[in-house]
């Protein structure tokens, strides 16, 4: 592989590849608009159609629609039938329409490109077109197809997309996710998995100045619970548990009949989200006759090091004849790695244009790092042996 030539392909490439980011970021997506989602798959398949491969846009009637391209080209690819590289990418945003009135796509003195969007991850979309077209206009030959699928509710938890993706890294060799990097471009190599929990506390009510005694105070037992709840973290083992909404109750002078809270859970290991579950499920009430009910669970598994971690060595081998010097990192947040990794396919996450501010104000890219990941998507499909 000819690392300078690719290099130096993208760098000539980075206006145009920016060009685009542009009129992606610019074409507002929020997680919660069908016909924007709907209309900007529609858009992209025809962008990565025209980059060289077979795209098809996947109807989704709850959500937008999620795009999957296959470039299997027999002139490009050296084995069409041996297992795939996935790249997963997401095309919904936390802003909503209207944020380019406030946040609109522009380039400062120190060449940070700014958007809604841009670095969570609409720059990732660009990557993946410009890797196809980059294989093509330099005549390399990957050793396996590609598969980019690009979804449109991560931001949402990906109820409606999470049955694709883990079809597609079932049948792929390895998973690359094109989320943001951590601050200096970090890889990510492990994400925390989460849980959500609604526990419902039902009593009795009754009036709190004629007949207290014969109430049940669901608000008094969700005190109980809530402080039993966040007795289950762990903070040596990084698992923590946050109550962060609570209700119950209709009038100050009435025993609450009823009280709920929701609960957010983290945690490093597929062992400790098992651990508190199993506890969250079998909480017992501490006022006599007050009933808990409890629903929910797990949202995503973690992304655990041993998935990521030879894929990661790799990685570095590979990124050090472009100039990167590739560390590796964990975050709390979640994304669709968790579901590829907890199949025990190897995944390797975060490899998007540096930036930083995810959903923030100041969100951005620098610019001057879009050539460089561009050069080092192309060097991992051309070289990850999975």
């Amino acid at each position: 592989m000819n690392h300078a030539a690719i290099l130096s392909h993208f760098e000539q490439k980075q206006t145009e590849i920016l060009a685009v980011i542009r009129q992606l970021v610019e074409d507002e997506t929020p997680s919660d608009d069908k016909a924007r989602l709907d209309a900007f798959a529609d858009k992209l398949a025809e962008r990565y159609r025209a980059a060289g491969a077979q795209t098809e846009v996947i109807a989704n009637s709850e959500r937008g629609n999620h795009v999957r391209a296959v470039f299997a080209d027999s002139a490009f690819v050296a084995d069409p039938t041996a297992k795939p590289a996935l790249i997963l990418c997401h095309f919904d945003t936390v802003w909503p329409v209207g944020s380019l009135a406030t946040h609109p796509f522009r380039v400062d003195e120190q060449g940070w490109a700014y958007g809604p969007g841009i670095f969570d991850m609409q720059s990732s979309l660009a990557l993946a077109e410009y890797l196809l077209r980059g294989v093509q206009d330099l005549k390399l030959t990957l050793p396996r197809p590609v598969v980019i699928l690009a979804t449109s509710d991560e931001e949402v938890g990906s109820q409606t997309s999470r049955q694709l993706i883990e079809d597609e890294a079932r049948r792929a060799a390895y998973v690359l996710v094109m989320e943001s990097p951590l601050p200096g471009g970090v890889i990510k190599t492990t994400r925390k998995g989460s849980g959500n929990f609604r526990v419902r506390i039902i009593g009795r009510a009754a009036h709190a100045g004629v007949e207290p005694e014969k109430g049940i105070s669901a608000i008094q037992e969700l005190a109980h619970q809530i402080l039993r709840i966040h007795g289950l973290s762990n903070w040596d083992k990084g698992t923590t548990l946050n109550v962060g909404v609570v209700s119950g109750g209709t009038r100050p002078n009435v025993v609450a009949a009823e009280a709920e809270a929701i609960v957010d859970l983290r945690v490093w290991s597929q062992s400790e989200l098992d651990r508190v579950s199993q506890a969250m499920f079998n909480l017992q009430p501490v006022l006599e006759d007050a009933r808990i009910e409890v629903e929910g669970g797990e949202n995503r598994p973690p992304l655990e090091h041993h998935i990521t971690r030879e894929l990661f060595r790799q990685a570095q081998e590979i990124g050090r004849p472009f100039g990167l010097d590739l560390q590796e990192g964990g975050t709390g947040g979640g994304s669709d790695g968790n579901l590829t990794g907890a199949l025990g396919i190897p995944t390797l996450d975060g490899l998007g244009v540096p930036g930083h501010g995810a959903h923030a104000d100041h969100e951005h890219i620098e610019v001057d790092q879009i050539a460089g990941r561009a050069a080092l998507l192309t060097g991992l499909v051309m070289e990850l042996s999975g």
